[in-house]
């Protein structure tokens, strides 16, 4: 309670703060305007001695948020934050208008201020702005974190991601790498001659990946619909008219449960290439993420905990059955035998395992035993059929497709596929995806009559790729949890 108490007391100091900066009508003032970053700046006086520095005679103008005080009798330091770093300034009661400095020893942590000076170096050697003028810009009503701990409680750094970034250098860095992976992601793809296309949000028609949809209504139409799942069926649409190469960096949307590598609002890359296979999508994913790592991080290599990952030599490329089998001690022939299938599901706690297809029961197994054990990146291929709705049926075996997921540090980072274009096949698949809904499937796929019908117009030979931007994030940074690389990832109402 007394804590509580405390915080009110600070709370209603500040307001009334507030309330004789209105009186004087200098609230909330929006004619400031800085010309000078705190990084730029540093690197604009680095190697400078104390001396030379006088001698530019540097006036800048900043601007920020107060982090540290150091109060003092007629002069006193404080260090501001702006968007590139921090920055001290040296404020002292004989270069300010009359008044002034009693007004600033008022100021608050978190208070936002616009200052005028020139550069110096301190005895110490800290770049420092000698404040000829400061002036209020935002009084901050509510105080600080305290400086040293921060936001220590976890969850309150996700609901409340503003306080995170303000005192939390880790989170700041991390929301920068995200933005230079996907811009450098985006140049990637155009310099590739891919188009970046944007496709529509709100499906009528369920498609594109297997997943639990939500559903939202239309009313002037007066009709549900569902935010996407994935864009796939548009932007193969998009190939069909004509558009051979294009990709996607958008949000998808999944009715799925809450964890540390699921959010039910996600960023996927999304791209589609004619006249290429999975393989050759392979052999593309490979020197993209080799380029993403070397431009953003720097290197080829990331270390994550005790292991290195790295993407500079050829990744791994290994058969799902194979990898199943190997984890089983046992040949990969031997997954052919259903009662073999059947007991090995028992073994591993598989639900239901006896009315599932042997593809399936082989899938489950796979996720199960193999899929978290795959650090260094490896593509798992030979997915069987019943699994891969929209995959072209593989020339070498009918009962799997020409399919692979790229798996790195125990997770799924890219899935592709050489696509299936034959509209009379993909028309008995999406039919066996409506079989599948009415016996209870809630993730299967509506029967896309309109997708079809594109088809018959003809897609060329082509194969995409699905990439899950914010584990890719996750990857690259080393965050443990997918909350940590999303601004604001949902979270269940406080109660």
């Amino acid at each position: 309670m007394t804590d509580q108490l405390s915080e009110n007391e600070l709370l209603q100091q500040r307001r009334s703060k507030l309330e004789q900066l209105r009186e004087k009508g200098i609230a909330y003032p929006n004619t400031f305007r800085r010309d000078s970053l705190s990084e730029d700046l540093k690197l604009l006086c680095e190697g400078d001695s104390k001396e030379k520095l006088e001698d530019k005679d540097i006036e800048v103008s900043i601007a920020g948020r107060i982090m540290l005080q150091r109060i003092m009798g007629k002069a006193s330091f404080i260090t501001i934050q702006d968007m590139k770093g921090q920055i001290q300034a040296y404020v002292r009661s004989n270069d300010l208008e009359e008044g002034k400095y009693a007004e600033f020893k008022t100021w608050d942590l978190g208070d936002i201020v616009g200052i005028k000076g020139k550069l110096f170096l301190t005895k110490t050697g800290e770049l420092t702005v000698h404040a000829n003028s400061i002036e209020m810009l935002t009084k901050s009503l509510r105080p600080l974190p305290e400086k040293h701990s921060g936001l220590v409680d976890i969850e309150q750094r996700y609901r409340k991601r503003y306080l995170d970034l303000l005192t939390n250098d880790e989170s700041r860095e991390i929301f920068k790498k995200r933005s230079q992976i996907i811009s450098s992601i985006r140049d990637f793809f155009i310099s590739h001659e891919y188009l970046e296309v944007e496709t529509p949000m709100m499906h009528s028609i369920l498609g594109g990946a297997a997943a639990k949809p939500f559903t939202t209504h239309h009313n002037a139409l007066d009709m549900d619909l569902y935010l996407r799942i994935a864009p796939e069926l548009y932007l193969k649409r998009l190939v069909v008219g004509g558009l051979e190469k294009v990709f996607e960096i958008n949000r998808n949307f999944r009715n799925e449960g809450l964890s540390t590598k699921h959010n039910p609002e996600f960023t996927m890359l999304e791209y589609y290439s004619a006249y290429a296979d999975f393989n050759d999508q392979m052999a593309f994913i490979e020197k993209l993420f080799k380029n993403v790592t070397e431009k953003v991080m720097g290197t080829s290599v990331i270390d994550q905990d005790d292991i290195s990952i790295d993407f500079s030599k050829p990744f791994t490329k290994i058969s799902l059955k194979e990898s199943v089998a190997q984890k089983l001690h046992i040949d990969s022939s031997d997954l052919n035998n259903r009662d073999l299938l059947l007991e090995k599901a028992k073994d591993n706690k598989i639900a239901d395992a006896a009315s599932l297809s042997n593809g399936k029961i082989l899938f489950e197994l796979f996720e199960e035993l193999v899929e978290e054990e795959l650090v260094q990146p490896t593509f798992i291929t030979g997915y069987p059929k019943e699994v891969s709705p929209l995959s072209r049926s593989s020339d070498d075996n009918p009962l799997e497709v020409d399919r692979f997921e790229l798996f790195i540090a125990g997770k799924e980072i890219a899935n592709g596929f050489s696509e299936l274009n034959d509209p009379d096949d993909q028309a008995e698949r999406f039919k066996q995806q409506v079989e599948n809904k009415v016996a209870g499937d809630e993730e299967a796929m509506e029967y896309d009559s309109d997708y079809i019908e594109a088809l018959e117009y003809g897609l060329p030979p082509c194969a995409g790729v699905g990439i899950g931007i914010d584990r890719l994030v996750m990857l690259l940074t080393g965050a443990q949890s997918i909350r940590d690389v999303l601004l604001f990832p949902q979270m269940k109402p406080e109660s």
